[in-house]
């Protein structure tokens, strides 16, 4: 009988192991999906930026 409780012990450790690997794992990848989305937006806001004062600059020189 000890030795089941033992098995049953080590088999329920393992599931929490393997369930808390799992956890860290999509939290890791969410993290990586934040920073490339924040990433990706300030690349976009440069681009914007640049666009505008493209186009401040094309109204200054028409006028």
């Amino acid at each position: 009988m000890n030795q089941e409780l033992n098995w049953s012990n080590k088999m329920n450790v393992m599931h929490e192991d393997l369930a808390r690997a799992h956890m860290y794992a999509r939290l890791g990848e969410a993290q990586q999906l934040r920073e490339a989305k924040v990433a990706r937006a300030r690349r976009l806001s440069r681009k914007a930026e640049r666009a505008a004062q493209q186009a401040r600059l094309a109204l200054a020189r028409a006028l």
